[in-house]
């Protein structure tokens, strides 16, 4: 028997199978970093539209985690796509440097040698931290194969950044947007400062769930009852809020009669066993206004009866204890509006200061016990049990925060109408998804004013002053753009470092007693003003960045952080949204959907998957998911999408394999020379194409990932690929059978290189080394242009009979598998298939398709019959059977015309013209 393997056409290709990414990426990286990436892909984008997606920066405080990954190859996806797309997309990444989580890790590292050192010092100290995880985090995310200007980044912390965010800042001043007050504000014991809206999170807290009886003072047996779970703030109580509207009961308990609100009567009764039946009075909340009730801490001062139409009836007992220094409702009402004094007698480590008198130097939340205890003793304590309840927590040290009411610096989101304007810009942006708007309007409706001052050393300081004559505190514009000079040179340590008298005009004096004397005020500004001010500094500094930019990306928290202060700070500065779009992502739990945390152990680390698997497996991982919603990641998970990667990299390696030396100018057939099988296929190419556009186009990267996926698996290894299989490799090589495969090949290969480039960026730089050369137009595949749909690719009467015959190919396949089960048949091509069409139309299909039938099934003979066959399918019946005559000792195809040559023995008459030249 002759050995003809030697005269067939196989894969020929140096695209190895195995892809050793952790080694072959790093090489990537290495030739990016010669030929200089960033650069060199913005420069084939000379002269074309700009899209500018502007970077949220990350806290420069630790190594990247699984979250920070997530965003920054989302980032990348869009950037490389829109490049791709024709356009010049720059990327700049940017780091938040300043505020209170670096500086809380740097007295960690000092420990007591913090006490020691001057605010300056200390600030040196947290710039060389942030510095330091800017190094890091950057090589981090390079290592993921983000393309972006890593040589010059935008660091909040630089003297040109602190700039531009003293001159925002200046504008608020100057339009009278800020203003000091002594309010109460969130402020965590722990880390000793103020906290904004953005700095708090929500986690389950055990809390004191207790009623106290207030006593009137005009009637010792006429009591209030409130419920509160913060016994700590009773010592500050002024008033108590009753609804106005509200009906409320007057029960008789013994002797005493007890205001409750009527309709939660019964909840009260069952909570503390109190029997309420005995109702003697129903009255409304407005007829017990302005009465006076004995405090129930210091019998000396009483409680005054305010309305409030924000008590609610949901739980308690619809009468709600006031204490205006440790609450926002109760400053809005009680303070603002009654007029009742503010009273905070808690100091700055959440201790008791001497207006608490027994309870000073207690921490608060070690005096709840005492207090109750001493209502108890009084007779005033009804009822004391416990409550888990959502809590604000700080986001730094994770404590449960507190109200205190201290002075600080706000910027009033209504003066000038500032909060309306900002609604009215809200509605112009484009929000992915939809839902961002509504969350972030009722955010921006609902926000009290915002409390920009800390009272942290690590932060660009608030350029005030206090006249030390008499006391006034200046904020004043003259001040602010005094002390920017001074910075653009030397950087805000210049306001820890300087004498006061440098820091103002030399012609500055207190404008309310014309003396100049003055100390400086050491608050520091919130961290979210730092990086809400990054689209002033980036539309100022970069030409490439024109304002408003194009795209906002980060997760979906960003609402109230983030995508708020900038909105905020860009509509007071410029008049308008500094974002043109705005797209959200979910957070990333683990397998069981739980959040990520180390006392759970299931954090995934980034890197430890990247010097696993590879950064394209990640990329890969991040492309399937639905990240819209939150996404779950494991290493089990991760580990999935290598089997997904392989087959991939095997569809790749098979079109390089085949078409090793083809040469796409001379060798291409032009599409009316095609074959059938071969114009159908491009006709699905070019419908790939433009799903896959629309996908990216609503950054649905997880539907590229599905499309592409099922493309390689289904309809290209399983479908087109393997029917062409034996044109690619018995016929004649430079024969229209092979070229005409090749051709559309050819085409399959470039434009799904492309598809994938902006996901598996890595894979595809491989992929494009391995393409004839004038294939290759560019030194990377990031600098290609998109795969173009072409409508007259798309022969519709074909794609619609293809439909049909698909269908009829299952019916085939699984008739050929029955048989290979009965040992009939053992590889397809032993077969003949007889078809028997259910109706005309059918017939007439499988007639005017008689040619490529058994190319599509991948046997040796398909004949047509008007018998009963075996398997009944829709459009089909389908029997097999072994097929006549002799395999083939070439093709595997049997024939009964076997070649008798003696050259050529043992070949069918196809086979023989190509072995003899014959065949074109």
């Amino acid at each position: 028997m002759m050995d003809y393997k030697n005269t067939l056409n196989l894969p020929k290709t140096s695209f190895p199978m195995k892809a050793n990414l952790v080694n072959k990426e790093k090489v990537f990286l290495e030739e990016w970093e010669k030929m200089d990436l960033y650069n060199y892909v913005l420069e084939q984008r000379k002269g074309k539209p700009l899209f500018v997606l502007h970077d949220g920066p990350p806290y420069a405080n630790g190594h990247i985690h699984i979250g920070t990954a997530l965003n920054k190859i989302l980032k990348d996806i869009v950037v490389k796509y829109k490049t791709m797309r024709g356009y010049r997309a720059p990327y700049v990444p940017g780091w938040d440097t300043h505020g209170l989580p670096i500086e809380h890790r740097v007295s960690q590292e000092l420990g007591e040698k913090i006490k020691e050192m001057s605010p300056a010092e200390i600030r040196k100290k947290c710039e060389e931290f942030a510095l330091r995880f800017v190094d890091i985090q950057r090589e981090e995310f390079k290592r993921l194969g983000v393309r972006g200007d890593w040589e010059n980044p935008y660091i909040t912390l630089k003297p040109d950044y602190e700039v531009k965010i003293l001159d925002v800042f200046k504008t608020l001043v100057e339009e009278g947007n800020v203003y000091r007050s002594l309010k109460p504000i969130y402020w965590c014991p722990r880390c000793r400062t103020a906290l904004a809206e953005a700095e708090i999170e929500y986690h389950d807290h055990k809390s004191p769930s207790i009623y106290v009886k207030f006593r009137s003072k005009e009637d010792p047996n006429f009591f209030i009852v409130i419920w509160t779970t913060t016994p700590w703030t009773l010592p500050a109580n002024v008033g108590i809020a009753l609804h106005p509207d509200y009906e409320y009961s007057v029960v008789k308990v013994g002797e005493e009669k007890w205001v409750i609100a009527t309709d939660l009567l019964d909840a009260f009764s069952k909570e503390t066993g109190i029997d309420c039946s005995n109702v003697v009075e129903k009255i409304k909340g407005k007829d017990l206004e302005g009465k006076e009730f004995v405090h129930p801490i210091f019998d000396d001062k009483t409680s005054r009866v305010i309305l409030a139409d924000y008590v609610s009836l949901e739980t308690g007992t619809g009468c709600v204890h006031i204490a205006p220094g440790h609450g926002e409702e109760d400053y809005i009402y009680g303070h603002v509006q009654y007029g009742l004094p503010i009273v905070s007698p808690v100091d700055e480590e959440g201790r008791f200061t001497e207006e608490a008198g027994k309870y000073k130097g207690m921490f608060i939340e070690d005096a709840n016990e005492v207090i109750i205890e001493d209502l108890k003793k009084k007779g005033i304590l009804v009822h004391a049990s416990s409550i888990t309840h959502s809590y604000p927590h700080c986001w730094r040290c994770k404590g449960p925060v507190i109200f205190r009411a201290t002075e600080q610096w706000f910027i009033s989101v209504d003066h000038n109408n500032l909060r309306q304007k900002v609604l009215e810009e809200i509605d112009k942006v484009k929000w992915i998804p939809e839902w961002g708007r509504n969350r972030i309007r009722s955010m921006v409706e609902e926000r009290p004013d915002w409390c920009i001052s800390r009272q942290r050393v690590w932060g660009t300081p608030i350029p005030a002053v206090k006249c030390k004559e008499c006391g006034e505190v200046v904020l004043d514009p003259k001040v602010i753009e005094h002390f920017m000079k001074i910075v653009e040179k030397e950087g805000t340590n210049a306001w820890f470092e300087k004498e006061v008298e440098e820091l103002i005009p030399e012609d500055f004096v207190c404008p309310k007693c014309g003396k100049r004397s003055f100390e400086k005020m050491l608050d520091t500004l919130d961290v979210w003003i730092d990086s809400g001010a990054s689209f002033e500094y980036i539309t100022t500094k970069r030409e490439d960045h024109p304002f408003p930019l194009d795209m906002y990306l980060e997760g979906s928290d960003q609402h109230r952080g983030w995508f708020h202060s900038s909105i905020f700070l860009a509509v007071a500065k410029r008049g308008s949204a500094p974002y043109k779009e705005v797209l959200t992502h979910g957070f990333i739990k683990d397998e069981q959907g739980r959040k990520m945390s180390k006392s759970l152990g299931n954090v995934v680390d980034p890197m430890e998957v990247v010097e696993k698997y590879g950064a394209e497996i990640l990329r890969l991982w991040l492309a399937s998911s639905d990240y819209f919603n939150d996404i779950k990641i494991s290493m089990r998970i991760v580990e999935q999408q290598t089997e997904v990667y392989r087959k991939i990299r095997n569809t790749f390696r098979f079109l390089l394999g085949n078409l090793e030396g083809f040469d796409p100018e001379l060798d291409r057939v032009p599409y009316e020379k095609l074959l059938t099988i071969d114009r159908w296929a491009l006709g699905r190419l070019q419908e790939i194409i433009k799903r896959a556009t629309e996908y990216y186009d609503s950054y649905e990267f997880s539907k590229v990932y599905n499309l592409v996926v099922k493309y390689c698996t289904t309809e290209l290894s399983s479908l087109y690929l393997d029917v062409v299989k034996d044109r690619l490799y018995v016929e004649a090589k430079d024969s229209i059978y092979r070229r005409s495969a090749q051709t559309v090949m050819h085409e399959i290969l470039i434009a799904l290189m492309k598809i994938l480039a902006p996901i598996m960026t890595f894979t595809m730089e491989e992929v494009y080394s391995h393409l004839h050369e004038k294939d290759r137009k560019y030194k990377t595949v990031q600098a290609e242009y998109w795969p173009e749909y072409k409508e007259e690719f798309i022969d519709r009467e074909l794609m619609e009979d293809f439909e049909k015959l698909l269908s009829i190919r299952e019916d085939v396949l699984k008739a050929l598998e029955e048989k290979r089960q009965q040992d009939v048949i053992g590889h397809s091509l032993d077969a003949e298939v007889v078809l028997v069409p259910k109706n005309d139309t059918i017939k007439a299909l499988l007639e005017k398709y008689r040619d490529i039938l058994e190319e599509l099934f991948i046997v040796s003979k398909v004949s047509l019959s008007d018998a009963s066959g075996e398997l009944k399918g829709e459009l089909v019946e389908v029997t097999v059977k072994h097929a006549e005559g002799e395999k083939c000792q070439r093709c595997w195809k049997y024939t009964t015309e076997i070649s008798a040559s003696e050259d050529f023995p043992g070949v069918c008459p196809r086979c023989l013209t190509v072995l003899k030249g014959e065949r074109k």
